[in-house]
């Protein structure tokens, strides 16, 4: 079962935008410095193997934030076995965390990312790093100069240290310094949520009211006994665990076994490989992939003669739902 989109949306203004308010640059500076001492690992792409290779160029990272706060963590992480967590970095600099505790939306990964002088990426996507799948790249500049560019969507830009930014990343884009220095940025995901939108200016407020976004709802934890009284088994479609993929959800799709069950206190799916995959209640029994947003969620409902799971996508205002039986595996 599927909704369609709504006809008249309002599009998305521009391909990035200064948000509210600035922060204190040479605050930020300070705190960079105290952190070099510290050689930076190479930048690695997440998937659903895992963490991935480095990248082949003079990219690094440090990361405040990761799965499990994992402190060597260059990833930007995703779905797995573990949520979004401080790593012993965030500690060393405090007012950095009091920038992330003003961004008014759940934190996924924030880094610190160094872009080595005489250094130029290559032209990519992000796939689903934009509000409409309810994901957002937010950048506060630390440290910059003239021959450090972001190109977004064809359009060069030139963010200054202590400015607050969003750019839709999910469009092609390369980042590239000629110059002689490295080029650091904060970089922050975050999932959106109204508190997000209020941050963007004015006339970026129709979009945010009419266009095609994807809002997060809060998490609502569970015990442990809430949970385990949810425990099932059911197919579940073999690409539905794969975030940034965009099979649709239909009968025929081909099927695996899943299971959920409770961990540590904490709601799990476990796949027939033995993947495990960290799960947040969002309410009434649905849950979303720890580390990513509700673009994907599961609900289940174990009561009654006929158990079942309802499964469902979601990009902006468009939501599809396929329902599969379920085995329920607690009295």
């Amino acid at each position: 079962m599927s909704s369609a989109p709504l006809l008249d949306t309002v599009p998305m203004p521009a391909e990035g935008v200064r948000l509210k308010p600035a922060f204190d640059a040479d605050r930020l500076l300070r705190e960079l410095t105290s952190l070099r001492e510290h050689t930076w690992d190479q930048q690695r792409v997440y998937s659903e193997d895992g963490v991935g290779a480095a990248t082949a160029v003079d990219w690094r990272c440090l990361a405040l934030r990761s799965p499990g706060g994992e402190a060597d963590r260059t990833d930007p992480g995703g779905p797995g076995p573990r949520d979004f967590a401080d790593t012993e970095w965030l500690d060393r600099v405090p007012y950095a965390r009091e920038l992330l505790e003003f961004v008014p939306a759940p934190l996924h990964a924030v880094r610190f990312m160094a872009l080595g002088p005489d250094t130029v990426g290559i032209d990519h996507t992000d796939p689903k790093y934009g509000p409409r799948w309810g994901v957002g790249r937010l950048h506060v500049p630390v440290v910059t100069n003239p021959g450090a560019v972001l190109v977004l969507d064809g359009v060069e830009h030139h963010w200054q240290p202590g400015e607050f930014w969003f750019g839709d990343f999910s469009r092609t884009h390369r980042v590239q310094n000629t110059g002689t220095e490295p080029r650091v940025h904060l970089v922050i995901d975050v999932l959106v949520t109204p508190g997000l939108a209020a941050l963007f200016p004015d006339s970026w407020q129709p979009y945010f009211r009419d266009g095609e976004v994807l809002y997060n709802r809060q998490e609502n934890p569970q015990t442990r006994d809430e949970i385990r009284r949810l425990a099932t088994r059911f197919p579940l479609p073999r690409a539905f665990h794969l975030w940034e993929d965009d099979t649709p959800l239909f009968a025929g799709a081909p099927l695996g076994s899943a299971t959920l069950g409770e961990r540590d206190g904490h709601a799990v799916l476990r796949l027939a490989d033995d993947r495990v995959f960290a799960l947040v209640h969002l309410g009434d029994d649905e849950y979303r992939f720890a580390g990513w947003s509700e673009e994907r969620t599961l609900q289940i409902f174990p009561d009654g003669p006929a158990p079942r799971v309802v499964l469902r996508t979601r990009s902006g205002s468009r939501v599809d739902e396929l329902t599969v039986t379920a085995e329920r595996l607690t009295a």
